[in-house]
């Protein structure tokens, strides 16, 4: 089975770097990247250092509910190309050592019992494991450190 990395898609990212409302109405906030910890998940790279980008309150789901969990993301200020879905780990995911990967149901709640703490070099595998499973329909990955969302899972 193969597995996708799906970053956000293209038309909400525009709508927020042309100033649209985040998950909590409020205008993206602007900041000047120092190159290091700011990964755009539209392109999912790591902004460039003097570069631009945003800071916004994002909900990776389609309907408010209690697993429904919103936090904060970073991405490019200026438009920037979307990552391909693909198999093959992004960028992003080159500076740190761990992020957390867990698993989702078809109504977008958490599938207890699949989340973990997964070294970077065991991400793909990590999913592969997951997508085994009937009960999961797509995966986050999260920062290990503050549960950022970092980007979706699906199956290919």
């Amino acid at each position: 089975m193969l597995i996708r990395f799906t970053a956000l898609p293209t038309d909400a990212v525009r709508a927020l770097q042309r100033g649209g409302a985040d998950a909590y109405g409020f205008v993206p906030e602007r900041q000047i990247s120092d190159g290091h910890g700011v990964p755009c998940r539209h392109c999912l790279r790591t902004v460039a250092d003097g570069k631009s980008y945003l800071i916004l309150a994002y909900r990776p789901f389609p309907a408010l509910q209690p697993y429904a969990e919103t936090g904060p993301i970073f991405l490019c200020a200026e438009e920037c190309d979307r990552a391909p879905e693909t198999d093959v780990l992004p960028d992003i995911f080159r500076s740190t050592p761990d992020y957390i990967v867990r698993g989702y149901g078809a109504d977008d709640r958490i599938v207890y019992g699949t989340g973990a703490v997964t070294p970077t070099q065991k991400i793909c595998g990590r999913a592969h494991e997951l997508f085994e499973r009937d009960d999961i329909a797509y995966l986050h990955v999260r920062s290990a450190k503050n549960n950022c969302y970092q980007c979706r899972i699906e199956r290919a």
